[in-house]
């Protein structure tokens, strides 16, 4: 093979508990995750190095995005190569679709689509399994962007269960124009939260109303712990959310650490009249998008 291209999916919390900071940094998480049809793609070819481009085909924030080895997606494809000896280099070429430092982790989605890329172009052929391992080392999203679908998050996320669904789901994404850093957030949440819990849990009611297609009661029990933490950096968020309550979106919820805002709608229809609705106050970009999407998936 010449050339590779993986596309890699957005991801949604439909709920996210965050415990205490646990001896080795990270805070003990429990989530669930729904990947939803909002993609970037990594296209990778051989070379003498390891080396990266990004793209984006609108207006981002695209100088919040490394392009040395600090790249998720890099260090996704040097942890292949050191592990598994590979003797050659690769360039990647990530086209963003996925608001960057919007928390809908496009990072672990670039480094996810890294992994299956190069893996694919060097002949590597590692099992599900394996590349699961590689990518929790990666960081806590990356597993999941490899799976897809909707699935419970514990550990510090990267512990992925996948969850049955009986119905599609259409949201929609309010994007900011400036983003959140991720462990300002973290260390926000542990200024507000002193007393979060050892061992945070899933509530069943969310797992309840995706196995029984329940829209309304999915909605109600949409739930992120660092929502009070980011809208305490960034005010403003609150009323982006309330103009989404306003268009009768059946949840609104702050996408992980923030800033993009999330709105759950009754369909297809009902999304397209949100859209255009918050479109017209100006706030950022808006898109709407369908939810499960699969993991990590080859294209050519």
């Amino acid at each position: 093979m010449r050339e590779v291209a993986v596309t890699a999916p957005a991801k949604v919390n439909l709920v996210l508990r965050v415990g205490a900071r646990r001896p080795d940094g990270y805070h003990a998480l429990a989530t669930v995750y729904q990947a939803v049809g909002l993609h970037d793609e990594v296209a990778a070819r051989r070379a003498d190095g390891f080396s990266v481009e990004v793209r984006a085909e609108r207006e981002m924030a695209l100088a919040e995005v490394p392009t040395d080895h600090s790249n998720l997606a890099v260090r996704a494809a040097l942890l292949l190569a050191a592990r598994h000896g590979v003797p050659e280099g690769v360039h990647l070429r990530i086209r963003k679709g996925i608001p960057v430092a919007g928390g809908m982790a496009g990072g672990s989605a670039d480094a996810a689509a890294a992994l299956v890329a190069c893996d694919a172009l060097w002949g590597t052929q590692l099992p599900q399994e394996r590349l699961l391992e590689i990518a929790a080392e990666l960081g806590s999203d990356v597993p999941f962007a490899l799976l897809g679908g909707t699935a419970v998050g514990t550990g510090r996320g990267e512990v992925v269960s996948p969850v049955p669904t009986s119905r599609r789901l259409w949201w929609v994404i309010l994007e900011s124009t400036v983003g959140l850093s991720t462990p300002e957030v973290y260390r926000e949440f542990d200024r507000l939260r002193p007393d979060a819990p050892p061992d945070p849990q899933v509530p069943e009611g969310v797992l309840t109303a995706l196995r029984d297609g329940d829209v309304a009661g999915l909605g109600a029990a949409l739930h992120n712990d660092l929502q009070a933490a980011a809208l305490s950096l960034r005010p403003g968020l609150a009323g982006h959310l309330e103009h989404g309550r306003v268009g009768s979106a059946h949840g609104a919820v702050l996408a992980g650490s923030g800033p993009t805002c999330l709105f759950l709608t009754d369909g297809q229809a009902h999304a397209a009249e949100l859209v255009e609705r918050l479109s017209s106050h100006g706030l950022g970009h808006v898109s709407c998008a369908p939810a499960p999407a699969a993991g990590a998936l080859q294209l050519r």
